[in-house]
């Protein structure tokens, strides 16, 4: 299967993956349906990467534990915010955070441009102008998107401290720790059920393990800026995703800002390929 296949096959998988997570807050809550990822996606990676704990040193065991907080932190903010704001939206706001770290580390003078273009872009989709979005859940987004950057620097310190999938096999059991509290909290004994182990199973696949699979296995086959301008689409998929299964229909200036954030980040990605 070509690379590109795999990357936007990897694209759809968390993204519809969030559209059928947000169907099981009502029952669930969305700290219970996020807990039930993280804990079954931590369990799913450790039976299949079965990774080595033994002689790791003590750098290694705190890269890993701030890693899985951040990973922990990521996915609560993110389905907070799903529980108040549509999937697009929170998608495009949560980007910004990679799009964030992708400007802080160039050199261009020109990114300052694509830095006010994805700023237009948040500006549309929030329309502050009529009362905007649900501030709480812009909020959460945004902290997302904050972990979402944290979560790529830190990734690359772990690269060079574990083998192979240790690590983010590791820091998913570590975020998966961190969630029983806030989850148990939110869900109780329904997250016990055998419903839920096989609803929060789809979604830990479609949203965790799949997506992580598929993206790990194109990286190994095509050049990393490539990937970057793919995962650039993101926002897209995830406002056609909400749209497909969950009915959140978008107004015109929602679909302009997610268009705007899409076309700076392929700016960013592209531009940045000069500088290497």
């Amino acid at each position: 299967m070509p690379p590109t296949v795999l990357v936007l096959g990897g694209i759809a998988s968390v993204q519809f993956g969030a559209a059928i997570a947000t169907t099981l807050f009502d029952e669930f809550g969305a700290a219970g349906t996020s807990t039930l990822r993280i804990v079954l996606a931590a369990l799913i990676l450790m039976a299949v990467w079965r990774p080595n704990i033994r002689g790791l040193s003590r750098e290694a065991w705190k890269v890993v534990v701030i890693f899985g907080l951040t990973l922990g932190a990521m996915n609560f903010a993110f389905y907070e915010s799903l529980d108040r704001i549509p999937l697009g939206t929170a998608v495009t706001i949560e980007f910004l955070g990679p799009l964030g770290v992708a400007l802080a580390l160039s050199r261009k003078a020109s990114h300052v441009g694509l830095a006010l273009l994805a700023a237009a872009g948040i500006v549309l989709v929030t329309h502050p102008w009529d009362g905007g979005a649900n501030a709480a859940g812009v909020a959460l987004a945004m902290t997302a998107g904050a972990c979402w950057a944290a979560y790529i620097l830190i990734a690359q310190r772990a690269s060079g401290l574990f083998s192979g999938s240790d690590g983010v096999t590791i820091a998913m059991a570590v975020a998966a720790v961190m969630m029983l509290v806030p989850g148990l909290l939110d869900g109780g004994t329904a997250l016990f059920t055998p419903q839920a182990l096989v609803l929060g199973a789809g979604v830990a696949l479609l949203s965790s393990v799949i997506p992580y699979s598929l993206e790990t296995e194109a990286l190994r086959r095509m050049d990393a800026r490539v990937f970057g301008v793919l995962m650039s689409l993101e926002p897209a998929v995830g406002a056609l995703a909400g749209f497909l299964l969950i009915d959140q229909r978008l107004g015109v200036p929602e679909l302009a800002g997610i268009v705007l954030v899409v076309l700076a980040s392929i700016g960013v990605t592209r531009t940045a390929a000069a500088e290497v």
